[in-house]
């Protein structure tokens, strides 16, 4: 099965915000991304409200035939909010105010009540849950714990040794990802991946049996500025293809 596309939309927002002014539009941007053919859109509602802003999510529940996923942070506030909007799905993610982009996993199992109550929450609304987590045991096992539908793996760190070149701590992570999508699935748990993925380095991954969905964002935004949104979807997708199994 070939894992299919989320477009992350959140930096056609970072792009608008930088002016304060209405254009470009997230919600267009989605609707092409569709277009395209991906399978999903992914954005990420901030609570600093750097990029994505409330009424960008309540414009994509309107208009999104395929799926939004919302990624969050483990909040009330964003429980509430959620709920109110009904999103097919919620990704929790950590939240730090200084960091640019999201650094890491959320740490799972040192926040397991907490988080198994949230999403009890959105379940109970009819929302799927997902938790944004790096490939170790302990958070696997504590996602578990939580009651969530789905982990999504951090692929971070991947990237990063790709990008580097390290061929020993490229082997070790892609190694490390693949043992914890057999675990995941082991607990029942359905599995996605991203951060970080680009055009040369998301076949390593969407070649991973078991890994339903890739959510990728930057990449794809910064290509679609220099060739357009329809072309930037349809060549990552292309990319993830060549790799089915």
């Amino acid at each position: 099965m070939t894992a299919k596309l989320g477009v992350n939309i959140d930096h056609i927002a970072t792009i608008r915000e930088a002016r304060k002014i209405r254009e470009p539009d997230p919600v267009t941007a989605a609707i092409l991304a569709e277009l395209a053919g991906c399978h999903g859109i992914t954005a990420h509602l901030r609570e600093d409200k750097r990029h994505i802003q409330d009424r960008d999510i309540r414009l994509l529940r309107g208009v999104i035939t395929t799926h939004l996923n919302l990624e969050m942070a483990p909040t009330r506030e964003m429980t509430n909010f959620a709920i109110d909007v009904q999103p097919d799905m919620v990704t929790l993610v950590p939240e730090s105010r200084q960091e640019i982009t999201t650094e890491g996993g959320l740490n799972a199992a040192a926040k397991t009540d907490d988080l198994t109550q949230i999403v009890s929450a959105l379940k109970n609304n009819d929302i799927r849950v997902s938790l944004f987590i790096d490939t170790e045991t302990d958070q696997v096992k504590a996602a578990k714990k939580t009651g969530a539908d789905f982990v999504e793996f951090h692929t971070g760190r991947f990237c990063t040794a790709f990008e580097l070149g390290s061929t020993a701590e490229f082997e070790r992570e892609l190694s490390a990802l693949q043992d914890m999508v057999l675990l995941a699935q082991k607990y029942g748990l359905r599995v996605n991946a991203g951060h970080g993925l680009n055009y040369r380095n998301v076949g390593y991954v969407a070649s991973i049996d078991g890994i339903e969905e890739l959510n990728i964002g930057h990449s794809i935004i910064g290509r679609a500025a220099l060739v357009g949104m329809d072309a930037a979807v349809k060549e990552m997708l292309a990319a993830i293809r060549r790799c089915e199994r």
